[in-house]
């Protein structure tokens, strides 16, 4: 038999349940607020207390609320903020499976893709499910088998909030981690997002992948032409990110493809050298834009003069450049940071393809960053210097080795011409010398993994020229 405390208790909730269920929009709005107010940060055994041991006849009414009113977006950054504070309490497992019986996941998932809600609604519903996959295994597995992913990673894409994209990146960090069975979903997903158009999610994306493809081990395919392309953006942020996560990808099988793309970048196809230079030949406004000012710092393609020379203001539709130079530098990122990486490179004519950058008097931070990473490999290999000196000439050389970082803007036509169209072949200057001339002089020491590796470049490049 109950006592009067008891009964005044229960009298009491049915009492506020009661109000709940006659409520309108804007009374059912105050009573949120004042729940939210009141029971923020507590434990499941103190909302029970609350509730006299009846919390779950409140929460069931909220779950219903938000299924029947989400899409109009009524109360509904409140009513997740209430859901939340059930799931999100200490000691709140039985909460959570009885959101989840009724379909709470798919009702969060929906509601990331809905155009119509707030921004404010969908943070909190992202924050909703991360409290779902922090939880443990089976959850994450859920939100997965739930398409949680591709939703996910399409409103990372979409979002306008950075705040909201790094709420997404958290979530997407918690559904990589302690989640073999769709490890390799989240990964792909990952991948997936870096084309997108919001810099942003690129960023984030291309930060959590490093996370990712340390917890998977194995590389997709895809992620080379993916990465390489994210280079052509004009947000350093995301240039550094994606640097970074190359500088991870060179220790797996795709290195070889890697290193071949990267020095690709640094000359352009004849096929886009050809468009683009129709459209500077069109082009009539960039006379007004300062196109007489190229090769002094300035960019043809450029609107204006930029005082910082690292700061890339191509035109969006001309991201070659871009890449061009991006590639020049996590050449020379790479190659300070791993010697046997330098070497790989001069086997792909690195060497040629830095002078050719070089000579691209249409994007001033090409050169410069080309000219720095060339003098990275000339201080690290004598014989780089000897070919380079030729292919330069001695009074052209003698400025490149004064002062690398500037040489773009002392640059005349001629040696502009000379650097882009150079012979430089130092792979065949290699093969010429023998191979005790590169193992004693040229490398120095290495173990027969490392020196197998590079005889492979070696025989690789003999049967491309034959």
């Amino acid at each position: 038999m109950t006592s009067i405390k008891e009964q005044a208790a229960i009298s009491r909730l049915l009492s506020f349940l009661q109000e709940w269920d006659n409520a309108g929009k804007v009374a059912r709005s105050h009573i949120l607020d004042k729940f939210i107010e009141t029971n923020q940060g507590k434990t499941a055994p103190e909302l029970e207390q609350e509730f006299s041991q009846g919390a779950s006849l409140f929460l069931v009414r909220l779950t219903t609320s938000l299924r029947i009113t989400y899409v109009t977006d009524s109360c509904l950054e409140k009513l997740l903020r209430s859901i939340g504070i059930f799931l999100s309490a200490v000691s709140s497992n039985r909460y959570l499976i009885e959101f989840l019986e009724v379909g709470g996941v798919l009702t969060l998932l929906e509601i990331l893709g809905l155009e119509k809600i707030k921004e404010e609604a969908k943070k909190e519903s992202v924050r909703l499910l991360q409290v779902i996959a922090n939880s443990g295994r089976t959850y994450k597995e859920l939100i997965c088998e739930s398409y949680g992913v591709r939703s996910i990673a399409e409103f990372l894409a979409k979002s306008k909030s950075e705040e909201t994209q790094e709420e997404v990146q958290v979530l997407l960090d918690s559904l990589v981690h302690g989640n073999p069975k769709y490890q390799n979903q989240v990964y792909k997903g990952l991948i997936a997002l870096l084309p997108c158009e919001s810099p942003k999610a690129q960023q984030l994306s291309l930060q959590t992948l490093r996370t990712a493809q340390s917890i998977i081990g194995t590389t997709h395919p895809s992620i080379v032409d993916c990465v390489l392309k994210v280079l052509g953006t004009m947000h350093l942020e995301v240039q550094y990110e994606a640097i970074e996560l190359i500088k991870d990808l060179v220790g797996y099988d795709v290195r070889q493809a890697l290193l071949k793309g990267l020095v690709a970048l640094l000359i352009p196809s004849v096929k886009e050298t050809s468009k683009l230079q129709a459209k500077i030949l069109s082009g009539r406004d960039l006379l007004r834009w300062g196109c007489l000012g190229q090769g002094r710092g300035v960019s043809c393609l450029t609107a204006a003069p930029s005082s910082d020379p690292s700061v890339l203001q191509l035109a969006p539709s001309l991201p070659m450049f871009l890449q061009q130079a991006a590639a020049a530098k996590a050449i020379g990122v790479l190659a300070r940071n791993d010697m046997s990486i330098a070497e790989e490179l001069l086997y792909l004519h690195v060497v040629h393809g830095l002078m050719a950058a070089m000579g691209n008097m249409d994007h001033s931070n090409s050169q410069r960053l080309a000219s720095l990473t060339l003098e990275c490999f000339v201080q690290m290999f004598p014989l780089v210097a000897e070919h380079v000196r030729k292919g330069m000439g001695e009074e052209l050389y003698q400025l490149f080795l004064s002062n690398a970082e500037d040489l773009y803007m002392k640059l005349d036509s001629i040696q502009a011409d000379i650097l882009a169209a150079n012979k430089v072949n130092v792979t065949k200057a290699l093969r010429l010398h023998g191979s005790s001339y590169n193992m004693n002089i040229f490398y120095g020491s290495h173990d027969s993994a490392q020196m197998a590796y590079l005889t492979h470049f070696e025989k690789e490049d003999v049967e491309s020229k034959e």
